[in-house]
């Protein structure tokens, strides 16, 4: 599924309206259909209580006024609170504001502080609201009389679905800009957005409907948004379907190089992750010191003890060892519970730049290359780093704060800066172009 920014659902309006020849006030139409469809679906089932539609003068408010149409043609009690005066609504906003009068919609015009304060008894009697405040193009943090409004709102302790988003977040990130909307739910036109599913904001969303407002797909094309969903029917496209016949020597052997003394049980879980993941065979390296603590319910992996001299740790020692264990092998997994000894970094470098097999590097694999991770850029190997935030900050010099604000950029700019595939692990994990390349070069 297409993820969109701001801007790259701009595009896709300005070409549907521009280059495709729907008009906007179609486009608006359709949004506001579809979004009341929501609002009486998620919020408004009891159908009791009186709607208000707190609107802002842009084509936010204008998705509300259509929403406060079609409520009103629905015998649903509504109420506009407009943050402007009506003459400052331009375009299609003010084409479809003009209508509510031969509704008999109420409207009130509130453009200031003061009028606001004045209409708080009358607001105090909505027993539901629409948010059609700001909308997507926020970058700004929220401050004065809309800060007050949202503080407003949410203070109300009233049901509440936002068009588009929740005002104050920030769709290309999900961060809060100052102050935003807490939603029971929010419908969006058509594409979620990265402020949608990313945290914070995933967590003032609600339930997110997306609403099919008629943008065709070869819009979609030519704007080429970056980023998609990863659904179980993206994975199913991405991934061979295995025929009937088939056995454990056709479907990879992975090589796991991982753990040390005290961190025995990181090499197994990820040895148990690789088999769970349809590898058909799996060989776990592992310091012969260490071979015999293992849990017993793994019993389809195979070891590869390595001298350690009694060290219970990975060492450059090892190096050709590996090597040539890696030689037939599919893939290779390095680095959880390895620990972070200079001689075991020596290793991972070693095999990094020589293996000749796609690799996915973790953990301590990670905290080891930090300090020459430009190295990496000579790999010619496709290569997964998996770092959590901690990590990642250790690989970029940025801050964890700095990279939990805009993971998927921080994650974007990694994979580009080192020609590798980042998996940002988190709430919502981040896949910076790990499958269509893997794809490409043929490991998947």
């Amino acid at each position: 599924m297409i993820v969109a920014t701001a801007s790259e659902m701009q595009a896709m309006d300005r070409k549907t309206i521009e280059e495709y020849g729907i008009p906007g006030r179609v486009l608006m139409e359709n949004a506001g259909r579809g979004a009341t469809r929501t609002f009486l679906e998620r919020i408004y089932r009891d159908r009791d209580g009186r709607v208000g539609v707190m609107a802002g003068r842009g084509n936010n408010g204008g998705d509300g006024f259509v929403m406060a149409r079609y409520l009103a043609q629905k015998g649903v009690p509504v109420t506009v609170f407009l943050l402007a005066r009506e003459e400052q609504v331009q375009g299609d906003a003010a084409a479809n504001l003009h209508l509510l009068a031969d509704l008999n919609v109420v409207l009130h015009e509130l453009p200031d502080p003061e009028s606001f304060q004045q209409s708080r008894s009358t607001m105090a009697h909505v027993g539901y609201w629409i948010d059609a405040i700001l909308g997507t193009g926020l970058k700004s943090e929220v401050k004065g009389y809309f800060k007050q409004v949202i503080d407003f709102v949410n203070a109300a302790g009233r049901p509440v679905m936002a068009v588009d988003i929740p005002s104050g977040l920030n769709a290309d990130n999900g961060q809060i800009c100052g102050v935003s909307i807490r939603a029971a739910a929010t419908a969006t036109f058509a594409f979620p957005k990265i402020g949608h599913l990313v945290y914070p904001g995933a967590g003032l969303c609600g339930a997110v409907d997306v609403i099919d407002i008629g943008i065709p797909p070869f819009i979609a094309g030519a704007v080429r948004p970056r980023q998609r969903l990863i659904t179980p029917g993206r994975v199913r496209e991405v991934l061979d379907r295995r025929p009937a016949e088939t056995h454990k020597g056709r479907t990879g052997h992975a090589l796991v190089v991982a753990g040390s003394s005290g961190k025995t049980g990181a090499a197994w879980m990820n040895a148990d992750a690789a088999l769970k993941a349809g590898a058909g065979l799996v060989t776990l390296a592992v310091p012969v010191s260490l071979q015999a603590v293992s849990p017993h319910h793994v019993v389809e992996v195979m070891t590869l003890p390595l001298d350690d001299q009694d060290a219970g740790r990975f060492d450059e020692s090892m190096s050709r060892d590996l090597l040539e264990a890696v030689r037939g092998r599919t893939c290779l997994a390095i680095g959880p519970g390895m620990g972070t000894h200079p001689s075991t970094g020596a290793l991972i470098w070693f095999l990094v730049e020589n293996a000749q097999v796609p690799m996915v590097i973790d953990a301590d694999g990670l905290n080891l290359m930090a300090p020459e991770i430009k190295r990496l850029k000579a790999c010619k190997s496709p290569v997964v780093l998996t770092p959590h935030p901690g990590e990642m900050a250790r690989l970029t010099g940025l801050t964890v704060p700095e990279i939990q604000k805009n993971r998927i950029e921080a994650a974007r700019g990694l994979a580009a800066d080192l020609g590798a595939h980042v998996v940002l692990k988190g709430a919502r994990t981040v896949v910076a172009d790990l499958i269509l390349k893997l794809r490409a070069a043929g490991a998947i």
